[in-house]
């Protein structure tokens, strides 16, 4: 006896792929017991790191000036921090100072420069930050990097990167603080802040902050649909481009030897 074959209405596959699509779990992106060896050993992140809002500390690339209230003309320098977070003093010589406060450093250099003079020295430090920044990616047309200065907010960020009308989920948007050990997701909903003037989680950003603007479902699901059918449109403009390039040619060689240039071109 033959088996019929059940009906598979077209909705229901369309959910069926929906499903496939959006449910299926993630790869497996936890690292190796080797890798967490290395993390532990070398540090997650940049090796370098504070909080500047707290107390401004040295980084690697940042430019240091260095003055002595007690002997201005002895000791008046600006250095840049070099790659492996030292610096080179004319009197001390080359000292790591990359992660130090302003604080710290400025005590460490009292006590590097105190034996070279017969009164105490007053070492005042000043830092210039090269390289403070924070992270908008997702559906923004403005993606990347943004400058960190201190006193911004999420709703800063989101401004600044333009989010896409077409696109944009402004409703999930999420602030993430990586770290390995305790990573932070904040959800912020841009509609509750300007709608409803709601500010009870309009965050204050700290640098390396990571503001993701999601897709909406229908863009998500657009985006989908590029990727299968990108095969099929590469196909397809290819053999266009081939075929109406080839008559522009056709047109343009047959018009140049009407006037006599098929010889030159």
């Amino acid at each position: 006896m033959r088996r019929s074959t059940p009906f598979v209405s077209p909705a229901l596959g369309l959910v069926a792929l929906l499903v496939a699509a959006f449910g299926l779990p993630g790869c497996n992106t936890a690292p190796s017991k080797r890798a967490i060896q290395y993390m532990n050993q070398e540090g997650f992140g940049r090796p370098v790191f504070g909080n500047a809002e707290e107390e401004e500390y040295v980084s690697i690339g940042d430019s240091v000036t260095v003055f002595d209230v007690a002997h201005p003309d002895e000791i008046d320098v600006q250095l840049v921090v070099a790659a492996d977070g030292t610096v080179l003093l004319r009197e001390v010589g080359r000292i790591y100072i990359a992660g130090l406060t302003r604080t710290d450093l400025q005590s460490l250099l009292t006590r590097k420069y105190d034996p070279y003079f017969q009164d105490s020295p007053e070492i005042v430090v000043e830092i210039s930050a090269s390289q403070r920044v924070f992270w908008v990616l997702g559906e923004v047309a403005r993606e990347g990097s943004f400058p960190f200065k201190g006193n911004q907010n999420i709703i800063d960020a989101v401004v600044d990167a333009r989010p896409k009308p077409t696109s944009a989920n402004l409703g999930r948007i999420l602030l993430i603080r990586a770290d390995p050990n305790d990573p932070l997701r904040l959800p912020f909903n841009f509609h509750d802040l300007v709608i409803q003037g709601d500010s009870s989680l309009n965050y204050v950003l700290q640098e390396n902050d990571i503001v993701w603007v999601p897709p909406t479902l229908m863009a998500e699901f657009g985006f989908f649909l590029q990727k299968m059918l990108f095969p099929v449109t590469a196909v397809l403009q290819s053999l266009g481009n081939g075929l109406w390039g080839g008559r522009r040619g056709n047109v343009r060689n047959n018009g140049n030897r009407a006037f006599g240039f098929g010889g030159l071109f």
